[in-house]
């Protein structure tokens, strides 16, 4: 083959071994392009996850409403008080009040379409809505505006569902009460910023807002339960307009229950603007009756002056200027001082505290507290009222309780010092530590005249001839005394409106507890024979409370003949 045809011959490459060459511009060209789709590829698909989840985050919060939320954690102020505030627990730990995450309803009003419409699908599931204050916020200028307030999950659902544009959740905490009305005047409750207002909430603000352990009260939720149960169906019983309750510890004050009638759900909203919160057992202050003679007994005793068996002339009233003093149910006969007590002569108590003289006995009540607001947690104290000046005339009556008003709360703090031994008390709501000494206050009796208390007190309860007999509950040697004051109105005491009420102790050879019932203006019933004295209204209350608490407290009953009234469990009665 010549070499012309030799360099026309075609010589076939296999394509794999085919090997072009690039031009160095044009390669640099082609690494760019496919660094770049590379990289908005990584992008698309970030953009993706972050689209999806997103929205899984949304479900998330749709589904849980009530989680935790970062964001709101974060907000300044009220938000963040509302989840810091510390519970309030009883002194067994049941809880009184404590914390709930809510929601309220907002509305977007630029994207709400048709406020009508949608105000008539909400008053389906918000039946409480109020709808025409509602339509004015949809209707007003503001963008944001909230519709309606702490949701329930189901309510919240239920709005869910109803799939109208504009709506939103906004979460909150809201301070809740379990309890409800049990324990409203001792716990009073907050406002929309988590501030006390009334009660054990304002009066440990500061330390309740840090938040952390719980506040332990002294309150016991049986007793308090059974305390204002049996109140209830007393004033139901006598139509009373009111009544008090207290059961203390007369050996280091603490308060175990606290009751005052009418009561509030401080749940509610409208609760403090209601006569129901006006606390009758610290804030109120009555002329407390014939109770009074427990201090003049002792005032009289412990002075030397006169000993049980001393005999008083109350045969004849007392008369004074325009003024009278006689007996409920006069003996018209001299009376021993045991018998003024048992009988509970006005006319024997007056003698006693002239004896001893009116300032001997402003001395005396001054020591027990009842000169002066008690000091205690809450801040809902009434000032007591006593005569100025003091003469003879008001040394007469305020020995059976009429011209001083004090607060039911001072009644049980001077009557649980003058029977836990004489050595003054104070009240509290707090729980003491166990590993913490109690401290008593300063002498007010000898121990002597704290026996001697108690064993005239014992009579009253124990005795078939006594005042309080109806507040006797075999085994638990009840001690008391029992007090009717008609009440004043523009200076003049009413014979138709009273306070009844009676206040006592058990066991009595050896108090662990005081009881206080008091009665608004009970009324006379078919049963009573139509008295509505203290005898025949609070004393019963009291002995039903002594019977439904005491195994409660841990007091066995004895057997009735180891019963108190006997001379020889309170010692020598000279």
């Amino acid at each position: 083959m010549s070499g012309a045809q030799h360099s026309k011959r075609r010589v076939h490459v296999p394509r794999h071994m085919v090997r072009l060459e690039v031009q160095p511009w044009l390669s640099g060209r082609i690494n760019r392009a496919i660094d770049l789709g590379r990289n908005r590829l990584l992008m698309a698909g970030a953009l993706f996850l972050f689209a999806f989840l997103a929205i899984s985050v949304r479900l998330l919060e749709l589904a849980w409403p009530y989680g935790q939320n970062d964001e709101l954690m974060q907000l300044p102020g009220s938000a963040l008080a509302h989840f810091k505030r510390a519970d309030i627990v009883d002194r067994n730990g049941v809880v009184i009040a404590t914390n709930l995450q809510t929601a309220s309803l907002e509305a977007d009003t630029t994207e709400v379409p048709d406020a009508g419409a949608a105000l008539k699908l909400l008053s389906e599931v918000l039946p409480a809505m109020n709808t025409v204050r509602a339509r004015k916020l949809l209707e007003g200028r503001r963008r944001y505006v909230v519709l309606y307030n702490d949701l329930t999950p189901r309510q919240q659902q239920a709005v869910n569902e109803l799939g109208i544009p504009g709506l939103r959740f906004i979460r909150d905490m809201r301070r809740i009460y379990p309890q409800e009305n049990l324990a409203a005047h001792a716990v009073g409750y907050v406002d929309i910023d988590n501030h006390g207002l009334m009660g054990i909430e304002r009066a440990m603000d500061s330390r309740l807002s840090l938040g952390g352990e719980a506040l332990r009260l002294s309150l016991d939720l049986r007793v308090q339960h059974a305390l204002r149960d049996e109140m209830l169906r007393s004033v139901t019983k006598f139509s009373a307009i009111g009544a008090a309750g207290l059961v203390m510890d007369v050996n280091n004050g603490e308060v175990l229950a606290l009751a005052s009638l009418p009561d509030f759900d401080p749940n509610g909203k409208k609760h403090n603007k209601s006569e129901a919160q006006f606390n009758r057992v610290t804030l109120g202050t009555y002329e407390m009756g014939s109770t009074f003679k427990i201090f003049t007994a002792a005032m009289t005793l412990d002075s030397g002056l006169s000993g049980l068996n001393d005999m008083y002339e109350t045969t004849d009233p007392i008369r004074i200027s325009r003024f009278t003093i006689s007996d409920y149910h006069a003996k018209r006969r001299p009376m021993s001082l045991t018998e003024i007590f048992l009988y509970s002569s006005n006319i024997g108590a007056a003698k006693m505290a002239l004896q001893v003289g009116g300032k001997g006995q402003q001395e005396f009540l001054d020591k027990l507290g009842m000169m002066r607001k008690p000091d205690f947690e809450l801040g809902e104290l009434g000032n007591p009222s006593w005569p100025r000046p003091w003469p003879d005339i008001s040394t007469m009556t305020v020995s059976f309780g009429h011209g001083i008003a004090v607060s039911p709360l001072q009644l049980g703090v001077g009557v649980s010092s003058l029977v836990n031994g004489g050595l003054l008390v104070r009240p509290t709501l707090l729980r003491r530590p166990e590993s913490e000494p109690v401290v008593l206050g300063e002498r007010v009796v000898s121990e002597r005249t704290s026996r001697q208390m108690r064993y005239l007190m014992r009579l009253v309860v124990g005795s078939p001839e006594g005042t309080g007999k109806q507040a006797d509950v075999p085994g638990y040697e009840i001690a008391g005394k029992t007090g009717t004051a008609d009440k004043q109105r523009s200076g003049v005491y009413r014979k138709d409106a009273r306070i009844s009420s009676f206040i006592g102790v058990f066991p009595a050879s050896n108090p662990r507890y005081l009881i206080f019932v008091m009665l608004d203006e009970p009324k006379g019933i078919k049963e009573t024979y139509n008295y509505a004295t203290a005898g025949w209204t609070a004393a019963p209350a009291a002995g039903a409370i002594v019977r439904r608490i005491a195994p409660m407290l841990g007091v066995a009953p004895r057997p009735v003949e180891q019963d108190g009234v006997q001379l020889a469990a309170f010692g020598n009665r000279h």
